[in-house]
């Protein structure tokens, strides 16, 4: 973790630029998929973010988005 400002004005593009990748990633598997089952959902997002290279995500954020992108397609925050 970052401890002095140097290092958190470093860290901050990388995490800025890992979250794009997340929300295109989202924004993707809701455009193609919203509304669908869950069990389909979830692999869809997953392949998403391996798609974007952003396969480091934890596993109960993908859960709670699969969640909100099959059950309310439009109440997501990306």
């Amino acid at each position: 973790m970052a401890t002095d400002s140097g290092e958190y004005d470093e860290a901050i593009p990388i995490v800025a630029a890992h979250l794009a990748k997340i929300e295109r990633a989202v924004s993707r598997t809701r455009s193609s998929h919203a509304g669908q089952a869950y069990a389909v959902v979830r692999p869809a997002l997953r392949q998403a973010l391996e798609d974007e290279d952003a396969q480091r995500v934890v596993p109960q954020v993908i859960d709670e988005f699969a969640r909100r992108i099959s059950e309310a397609p439009d109440n997501l925050p990306f």
